[in-house]
């Protein structure tokens, strides 16, 4: 038991995360100073005292028992109250004690601004070249010695001649923190590792299900919907049933901001990067026509590149990738042999839309009891609701006879020939139906959240603050996202029969 605990230990170890982060050329402006802290004993009380959240100093000054912070500052000097209900880090604590040892420092999702970096010239990603303010007014890491601020800053210049630097992929999406630059030598891996986590995020999935449904195969997507819509709930339950913080920084780079306010294990984005391609290649294969090897080939790609850019990204742990793995594939054993009656009883079943909808509502309700608020309990809604919505359109479809199934008769499928018609007719499709399906986001959004506002009597002049709010962002994302999923199997190919499209 203690070996095992010992190898868990050292999987859930940031600076492995960080040797990784540092063969694929990504190196943080931290001090060599600060870097030394985090690894000794000696400064872990300064470091406890004043970290910093990637640009936003956390003051522990009035730190509880339990280990949470009283107020976040912005990275300016000033301090800010955390929202109403949202949750403060005790990963930590759990983490260490699940594991058998007592955590030594606090959370820290992100990287340490040091004074190294103030003034410095920023290299964007379209090769712009400006002074980035945010470098200026970063936080300061653990003092030290003159000659080790020198060598720090040496260390840097010296990164910096060799490559570019950057900010994170995009903003968190519950803080607003935009995050510290960091140094990218690799801008090959840097552009894979970010398509391969953008392999897991909305825009994905709101263009490659679709594709999948309006240009080859009905019968696949919706059962691919259903796996992906199990998956990421029962991973997102988890996560904030176990509740452990994401890598810490330093010594991990913060290349990706987004999701960083939200629990780390199991890695999501390993679950359905484990789940979709394996899914589609079991649920095509003898059902179309291609080689074997082919298939299973960019499936295993597919896995090992989302997997790998969650670690690249420094958003979970080597612990957290192959916990995610194989929690998806435990999923997939369970779920894969009972897909076909969940679809026929959505098919047929008089009483589906009810139970549907019903089911869904309740899942996304036992989703939001689990923990105080993030943004992890939004794309629970989100996901339950997508699931109900084309699950209600397969029903009505069914009913009214459209977009019928193929009859073992007429399988294996074989692709069409390649031609320019071809490729144009699924291009026109893709580009019409997803700008219906943006549409009906936007509009939904724009007359749901001030519907549900003020039903419930919540403010809604911020609706970051408003959506914090269980009583706000369950139905608002479930209608809205609800609303989406049933366009995709019904308006959106109702619309192709009329354009003659289909």
């Amino acid at each position: 038991m203690e070996e095992i605990k010992k190898q868990l230990r050292y999987l859930q170890d940031p600076h492995l995360v960080a040797r990784f982060q540092g063969i694929c050329g990504v190196r943080g402006t931290f001090t060599s100073s600060v870097s030394a802290g985090s690894r000794s004993s000696g400064s872990r009380a300064a470091d406890r005292a004043h970290s910093c959240n990637n640009g936003a100093c956390h003051r522990f000054s009035g730190e509880t028992e339990s280990g949470h912070s009283p107020a976040m500052g912005a990275g300016e000097g000033e301090n800010i109250q955390t929202a109403p209900g949202v949750r403060r880090k005790k990963a930590d604590l759990k983490v260490m004690k699940t594991l058998g040892r007592e955590s030594e420092n606090p959370s820290q999702n992100g990287t340490t601004v040091s004074a190294a970096t103030a003034g410095g010239e920023t290299v964007g990603l379209d090769g712009t070249v400006g002074v980035d303010p945010a470098t200026a007014r970063g936080c300061h890491g653990v003092a030290g010695s003159g000659s080790s601020d020198s060598e720090g800053r040496g260390a840097e210049d010296s990164s910096r001649a060799r490559g570019s630097t950057v900010k994170p992929i995009r903003k968190n999406s519950l803080t607003g923190e935009s995050g510290q630059e960091f140094v990218i030598e690799n801008r090959f891996l840097f552009y894979l590792f970010t398509f391969g986590t953008e392999l897991g995020n909305e825009f994905f999935y709101i263009t490659f299900f679709p594709f999948i449904m309006w240009n080859l195969d009905a019968w696949v997507s919706r059962r691919l919907i259903m796996v992906w819509v199990w998956v990421m709930y029962l991973g997102q339950c988890t996560k904030d049933v176990i509740g452990w913080s994401r890598p810490a920084s330093p010594p991990v780079v913060k290349v990706e901001m987004f999701y960083n306010s939200e629990y780390s294990m199991p890695s999501t984005h390993a679950m359905s990067g484990t789940a979709i391609p394996f899914s589609l290649f079991l649920l095509t294969y003898g059902r179309w026509e291609y080689p074997y090897i082919l298939g299973f080939s960019l499936a295993l790609c597919w896995c090992v590149l989302v997997c790998s850019s969650r670690i690249y990204m420094g958003m979970h742990s080597v612990l957290d990738v192959i916990a995610g793995v194989l929690y998806s594939v435990l999923i997939l054993i369970f779920f894969l042999p009972v897909l076909d009656l969940i679809d026929g009883f959505n098919l047929t079943c008089r009483y589906a839309p009810l139970i549907i909808i019903s089911l869904h509502a309740g899942l996304g309700l036992f989703s939001f009891t689990l923990d105080t608020w993030s943004t992890s309990r939004g794309d629970t809604a989100q996901i339950l609701g997508t699931g109900a919505g084309v699950a209600l359109a397969s029903h009505v479809n069914h009913l009214l006879g459209l977009m019928p199934d193929m009859t073992p008769d007429q399988l294996p499928l074989t692709l069409p020939a390649f031609s320019a018609s071809l490729v144009g007719t699924a291009m026109l499709r893709q580009i019409l139906g997803v700008l219906v399906l943006v549409a009906t986001r936007a509009l939904m959004k724009a007359l749901t959240i001030p519907l549900v506002c003020r039903v419930f009597g919540v403010p809604g002049g911020d609706v970051r603050k408003a959506r914090q709010h269980m009583e706000v962002e369950l139905p608002y994302r479930y209608i809205v996202y609800g609303t989406v999923g049933f366009n995709v199997l019904f308006l959106v190919p109702l619309l192709f029969v009329f354009l003659q499209l289909s």
